[in-house]
């Protein structure tokens, strides 16, 4: 466990190494953020002195080696917008992007899960048809669209549900939540059904697939001849089976969540990592840019081995590398 928790921190390392790298180069290719900052009114040496501020008066190179330098002690560098570390206002932003997320996927692990496993323990009835072409829109109407729909529906027409925004929150050990909140709940209904709307559909045909799976193979034939019940057979043999190869899937489909929340978090102004990061491309915010790749690479790198861990746990035959 030890050869392998370290051989996965490297790993860590070199992705975050590598991706610096591209990002860095790939913002600095793309413009100059003097010019979205300052106006056209502008005198020649105002806008010298905040390029010499900015350090863009530097080589790539050197600017590189300087981010790189402070990174390593925990200074991911200044906004150039809000003139705050870019640390700072990412994990402000973070609590309420990690609570979209996991209410996301909790509303997918819910509604996933017990239409995937009916509609795979009877294919061809009914509503197992209606439900393989609810994911099959999941999977087809794009996530902007959903979105607008649902606002003009439910907040616009119907006024049961607000249209943007967070909503009250509470501290919850120093950290603001509004999932304990009548009016949290409220704001947090449409943009965590949005974010959850593809996952539905995927861990629907995942578990549907698993299940008609399991159902043909030998341990449950053999279950059905002992005489156990029809429910017990599902909850303990099918579903703990069909359960394994969703741990991964679903550990994945958690940092796709918050990496992937900006269209959603645009869409219903909710005020987390993605909303910023947007704001940060409109002006070339290199230093926001940059926290926020790199810390979304080591969430989905932490994620990755909790999930490889887990994975071993639940199933034995698994043995991660350097296990004895």
């Amino acid at each position: 466990m030890t050869s392998y928790l370290l051989s996965r921190t490297l790993q860590t390392v070199l992705t975050l190494l590598v991706m610096s790298v591209l990002v860095f180069v790939g913002v600095y290719m793309v413009g100059n953020p003097v010019d979205l900052l300052l106006s056209t009114t502008a005198t020649p040496a105002e806008r010298l002195q905040v390029i010499q501020s900015f350090g863009l008066d530097q080589p790539v190179w050197e600017q590189y080696w300087t981010f790189l330098t402070h990174a390593l002690s925990g200074d991911l560098g200044n906004s150039f917008v809000f003139n705050q570390p870019a640390l700072t206002l990412i994990l402000q932003r973070m609590p309420a992007t990690l609570e979209l997320a996991f209410v996301a996927l909790l509303m997918a692990l819910v509604i996933g899960i017990p239409l995937g496993v009916y509609a795979g323990l009877k294919p061809k009835a009914l509503v197992s048809k209606s439900i393989m072409t609810f994911s099959i829109l999941g999977f087809s109407l794009p996530t902007f669209w959903i979105g607008l729909v649902m606002i003009l529906v439910f907040s616009v027409k119907l006024g049961w549900l607000p249209a943007s925004g967070r909503g009250e929150t509470v501290d919850l050990f120093g950290v603001p939540v509004s999932f304990l909140t009548l009016d949290g709940l409220s704001h947090l209904a449409l943009p965590a059904f949005n974010l959850a709307l593809f996952k539905i559909s995927l861990i629907i045909r995942l578990t549907r697939a698993g299940v008609m799976e399991c159902l043909q193979l030998d341990f449950v034939r053999f279950a059905r001849a002992k005489g156990l019940s029809e429910t017990r057979i599902v909850l303990v043999h099918v579903l703990k089976n069909t359960l394994i190869p969703l741990i991964t899937v679903i550990g994945l489909e958690l940092g796709s969540l918050i990496a992937f929340a900006v269209v959603t978090e645009t869409i219903f102004a909710w005020p987390g990592m993605g909303k910023l990061i947007i704001d940060a491309i409109s002006v070339l915010d290199r230093p926001v840019i940059l926290a926020y790749l790199m810390i979304t690479v080591v969430m989905f790198s932490i994620i990755n081995l909790a999930v490889d861990i887990l994975y071993s746990i639940v199933d034995p035959r698994v043995r991660l590398e350097g296990d004895s």
